[in-house]
């Protein structure tokens, strides 16, 4: 149960997730800067370290739903905080181990339950049940816009961080952040047990067996595995790309992911407050189809700082303007009390697109010596994703009325 009496307000709730999501999502979407530096200081190829940072995408997933039970059962405040400290524990680990299995393993563990315990799925639960239901998806919206500005924030930070202290001393530093500055807000998280006085009272077990036997949530399913296999592939690898490709200075692709992180500012805010007006799932396929065309002209345009720039613009404000709508949609039709096991279910489908994205990124340019299919892939997915999301339902759910 919570130890809360009472629910915190909206605003406390967007202020505290706000902060830990920037740290959560700023963090780790600045470990492609770590690629190249681990890999010549231990004699790897780029698979290992892309198998690394697949396993840590698999393992968010994997942990992800469970995370939410602990969430919608226990409170967030609790699992936030075991988030941070295994977040630190990641980073140190990633620090010091040099064997490649036991680097790939421990901190796929530790980033994995550090990321699925502060990252969407954990908190969309209370986000959603603080929020209104006429302000659900902007709040929704609010929170991606923060993990945007973390990784706009972030980036520099961690290139610079590498370029001062050396890379090992650089995850030190970070893992004290997370825990300093997370575990302060995760008791601005607290709150009561939910409760429903009226209508029927579903288990965690019947919340996930409606779920996943609903054609909608599983069309959601889909297309969240298609968004993590295309922003996790060129969240880590694109400034490998940049270098293979000729454009050897590293500001261009800090940059390049800073620019990713401030322009889904504005689309994940922006993403939820449209999500208000107009259907989330039309909304939700402009977004994939969008994708598909920014990837395909950024490979047919002639590569330059200025063409990649605009390419990060344009696939900044398609990044996680995803996740608003989605979420989005889970609370409309299913409810809010098992908000953040769903909304970890969902989750779990993109983390494995993750993984595929990032790890068959290593592995077929180790195969091949180019990036060029997986680009071909992540065009053909978003085409995919544009077009299961058009007949996904948002009724909510009918369920009978318990005697």
């Amino acid at each position: 149960m919570f130890t809360a009496d009472r629910a915190p307000s909206l605003k406390t709730v967007l202020l505290a997730t706000g902060v830990v999501l920037t740290l959560a999502m700023g963090v780790r979407h600045g470990f492609g800067f770590w690629m190249q530096p681990i890999s010549q200081a231990n004699g790897w190829t780029r698979e290992t370290y892309s198998l690394a940072q697949a396993m840590q995408n698999l393992m968010w997933g994997a942990f992800g739903p469970f995370a939410g039970m602990a969430a919608d059962r226990f409170g967030t405040m609790r699992v936030v905080l075991v988030g941070a400290v295994s977040y630190m524990l990641g980073l140190v680990w990633m620090a010091t181990i040099t064997h490649p299995t036991m680097f790939v393993l421990g901190s796929g563990v530790f980033i994995g339950i550090g990321l699925a315990c502060t990252a969407f799925g954990a908190v969309s639960g209370i986000i959603g049940r603080v929020a209104p239901v006429e302000k659900r998806s902007w709040a929704f919206g609010i929170s991606g816009a923060a993990s945007s500005f973390g990784q706009f924030m972030m980036m520099p930070i961690e290139q610079q961080l590498i370029s001062a202290v050396g890379w090992q001393s650089a995850f030190y530093i970070l893992g004290g952040l997370i825990v300093l500055l997370m575990v302060p807000m995760a008791f601005h998280l607290r709150e009561p047990a939910v409760t429903h006085a009226h209508g029927p009272q579903q288990s965690i077990r019947e919340a996930a067996s409606e779920a996943l036997g609903n054609r909608s949530f599983l069309f959601l399913l889909t297309g969240y595995f298609v968004c993590g296999f295309q922003v996790v592939f060129i969240g880590v690898h694109l400034p490998a790309y940049l270098k293979d490709k000729g454009i050897a200075n590293p500001s261009v692709a800090v940059m390049a992911l800073a620019l990713i992180g401030l322009f889904n500012i504005f689309g994940s805010y922006y993403a939820g407050k449209l999500g208000g007006r107009f259907p989330k799932r039309y909304l939700l396929s402009t977004i994939y189809f969008s994708r598909s065309v920014v990837i395909s002209l950024f490979l047919l345009a002639p590569l330059m700082p200025a063409s990649v720039y605009l390419f990060a613009a344009a696939m900044g404000v398609l990044w996680l303007s995803t996740v608003p709508l989605t979420n989005g949609i889970i609370a409309g039709v299913f409810g809010v009390k098992h908000m953040s096991m769903l909304a970890g279910i969902v989750f779990f489908s993109h983390q494995l697109g993750s993984f595929l994205g990032v790890w068959l990124g290593g592995y077929l340019y180790t195969s091949t010596g180019s990036y060029d299919i997986v680009w071909g892939i992540a065009i053909a997915l978003g085409v995919m994703s544009g077009l299961i999301n058009l007949p996904i339902s948002e009724r909510p759910v009918v369920r009978a009325q318990v005697a």
